[in-house]
């Protein structure tokens, strides 16, 4: 099991960044824009930088449903390797079934 202050910290960031997704995509679209002068999209970058750190998508972390562990972690189950071998093994996962020979 992973720490609860670590499963904790990875919800708040993601309250963040979906109270600050608009906002980015606001900022991103002006910086982006050709149509935008050199002022504005100096002062986009600079609105940008200036968003909280959590605001941005790249620092979330993939956990595990069940154990919360970041390493391992199987996008398409949403499960780490180890919960998933487990779920496997009873039969919880339709279609999925461990490998013998």
């Amino acid at each position: 099991m992973a720490k609860v202050s670590m499963v904790q910290r990875e919800l708040k960031r993601k309250r963040v960044r979906s109270r600050f997704a608009d906002k980015r995509v606001e900022l991103k679209e002006i910086i982006r824009s050709p149509a935008s002068s050199e002022e504005d999209r100096a002062a986009a970058q600079e609105r940008l930088q200036n968003l909280p750190r959590n605001a941005s998508p790249t620092r979330g972390r993939n956990r595990c449903n069940v154990s919360g562990r970041p390493r391992g972690y199987y996008r398409k189950f949403g499960l780490a390797r180890n919960m998933l071998r487990q779920a496997a093994m009873r039969g919880e996962i339709p279609g999925l079934k461990m490998s013998s020979w």
